[in-house]
């Protein structure tokens, strides 16, 4: 796909080394130190950004000034060109997290690279070990309210009828039935949530699909670009991507609810659904596979 929020391999590769160009690898830091990385690229997992003080892991760091601290400490700068990739096949949409992130805090110069570490080492493209510690930025945070969603917003909004605004389960559809997880208070799916798995987005290169395909799939689950989509799933990292999926394809007002599920299942007050015939379709798949 060509699009604005994107960037291909060949491009990036006649830009490296250029002024003002920031690639953040978003992958594990052994991948990254150990296992190779694109010249030039820093360092940052999504876990660095959430609050240590909160059960629900995927909600962001409350303290402003923390948050921005970090970013600058990866060189980024108000002007700064960003570049963000990881390993489509070996994460949860992680790039997703932190196009969002950033995007949520106000840094507008943002690109995805699209097919990430699995293309540019397939089409055998220069690479570095080691870590990379830039000149810190200047980076200054201005949070959109219009980007994320907190928990009492959503539950108001899952009290009343809500026509315009639909909410998008990230998570496999097998957690969307209600399968029981370790370590999940509850299972199930928020009310009235239709399910969109996060991985179903990616060419078999890594890329994302063309914007028809993409749409086509949405246009099953009754998702439309005239819509407000709020997008979940265990702790905002899937859905993070869902929503930069859903911005590639056109879709304007679109919402990241990072403390997701792991915050809405420790809340016995937040209602939940299960859906049992799905469940048990699952349950009777798995049970007819061959041992």
């Amino acid at each position: 796909m060509i699009h604005p929020m994107l960037i291909d391999t060949a491009t990036l590769d006649q830009n490296l080394g250029r002024e003002g160009l920031v690639i953040l690898d978003v992958r594990g830091k052994a991948a990254y130190a150990f296992g190779g990385h694109i010249p030039g690229a820093v360092n940052a997992t999504w876990h660095e950004f959430s609050d240590p003080d909160a059960a629900a892991k995927g909600l962001l760091d409350p303290h402003l000034d923390r948050l921005e601290q970090k970013i600058r400490a990866l060189g980024v700068n108000q002007d700064s060109d960003v570049v963000i990739y990881s390993n489509p096949f070996d994460n949860w949409g992680d790039e997703g997290r932190m196009f969002w992130m950033l995007q949520y805090l106000g840094h507008a110069r943002l690109k995805i690279l699209d097919g990430g570490w699995v293309k540019w080492t397939t089409e055998h493209r220069k690479y570095e070990h080691g870590v990379v510690t830039p000149k810190p930025g200047n980076f200054k945070a201005v949070p959109n309210p219009d980007l994320i969603i907190g928990k009492d917003e959503l539950k108001k909004i899952v009290r009343r009828p809500h026509p315009e605004t639909m909410i998008a389960d990230a998570r496999s559809l097998e957690e969307y039935a209600g399968k029981e997880l370790s370590g999940i208070p509850r299972a199930g799916h928020i009310p009235g949530a239709v399910s969109v798995p996060w991985n179903a987005f990616l060419n078999p290169d890594g890329t994302v699909k063309e914007t028809e395909k993409i749409q086509a799939g949405l246009d099953d689950k009754g998702l439309h670009p005239s819509h407000e989509v709020v997008c979940y799933c265990t702790g905002g990292v899937r859905s993070a991507w869902l929503y930069v999926v859903l911005k590639l394809v056109g879709y304007q007002k679109v919402r990241n609810y990072p403390g997701s599920w792991w915050e809405w299942s420790r809340e016995f007050a937040a209602p939940v659904e299960k859906d049992a015939k799905l469940l048990h379709k699952i349950d009777g798949a798995e049970g007819a596979k061959p041992s």
